[in-house]
């Protein structure tokens, strides 16, 4: 069954015209929130591998890195064509050359045929950009802003250290580079209530942005997140809720948004709550029959169903 919504292998198969799976990048950098630049602790939710593998504190190369995911993808999916995704912690924030090293390290390697960068929006300038344009003649680029809310009360609260201001400067900056650009949202912040969460969609949806992926709170052992939670001052999202808020929000997008996440992946032996949340595939599939039951699909707001 076609999908109601445009999902990222969608998007890669009509480029490529084969599988291409993106493959999980640790460069051993570090973010401006972690190393004393604007805070030390982080973002409250954030576990200490800034959601990454934690492939570089085991010496393991960029090129060696790949080449074991490549091994991997192509057993699970049968995959052809591969894009490094540079994940862990901030991916331009660093010396210039030494990012370059890395990029260069990457797109050598067969079959890496783009490159997607996870970044914030408070660690791009104009070298780094004119640097990824560069890459963008020849391989498809995604720069991954972590925004998580448009409001910027709650980017104080989780100690996210740039407001949203920060970030559609970065989107504008941007644009017109061939870069393609995805921000991070994430749903069940603390103290977000769901008209606050749509408004993040809706604003989202309305700043040319190529794609997006939606993230569940989930809450990380050893977090201040963690302590919230403890001391009842915090509540996960259910199940329910989290897919019936997931489809409100992919009906304000537009509908030729890339949609490259709609859940997380928490590590099990990190996971405090909710435990939920370790049920992708299920979670993933109530998305969907909740759409079909509704009627509904990516970009509702703006017409005819394109995902027929």
């Amino acid at each position: 069954m076609k999908k109601p919504y445009y999902d990222l292998n969608t998007y890669l198969r009509s480029i490529f015209g084969c599988r291409v799976q993106k493959i999980s990048l640790d460069a051993g950098l570090t973010c401006p929130n972690r190393d004393g630049h604007i805070a030390t602790g982080g973002c409250i939710y954030c576990n200490t591998r800034g959601s990454g593998t934690g492939a570089s504190a085991l010496g393991l190369s960029i090129t060696e890195q790949i080449e074991r995911g490549k091994e991997f993808l192509k057993k699970r999916y049968k995959a052809h064509k591969f894009i490094a995704y540079f994940q862990s912690f901030s991916n331009t924030y660093g010396p210039h050359e030494k990012l370059k090293d890395l990029y260069n390290e990457a797109c050598a390697v067969e079959d890496i045929v783009g490159l997607s960068i996870g970044t914030r929006p408070d660690c791009v300038d104009e070298s780094i950009l004119t640097l990824l344009e560069g890459y963008a003649e020849d391989y498809l680029v995604w720069i991954e802003y972590g925004l998580q809310s448009i409001h910027d009360r709650t980017l104080a609260i989780i100690n996210r250290g740039h407001d949203v201001a920060c970030f559609r400067n970065a989107v504008e900056k941007t644009k017109g580079r061939g870069i393609k650009i995805c921000a991070h949202v994430v749903l069940g912040l603390p103290f977000e209530d769901r008209h606050q969460m749509l408004a993040t969609a809706q604003a989202v949806g309305t700043m040319g942005i190529d794609g997006i992926k939606i993230h569940l709170l989930y809450v990380v052992k050893g977090t201040p997140m963690e302590q919230l939670y403890r001391e009842g001052r915090y509540t996960c999202l259910e199940q329910g809720e989290y897919v019936e808020l997931v489809c409100d929000f992919l009906e304000v997008l537009p509908p030729d948004m890339v949609i490259q996440r709609l859940t997380g992946d928490p590590h099990p032996d990190e996971l405090a709550a909710p435990e939920w949340s370790l049920r992708k595939s299920e979670t993933l599939s109530l998305i969907r029959k909740t759409l079909a039951g509704r009627g509904s699909w990516q970009g509702k707001r703006f017409g005819e169903n394109p995902f027929p």
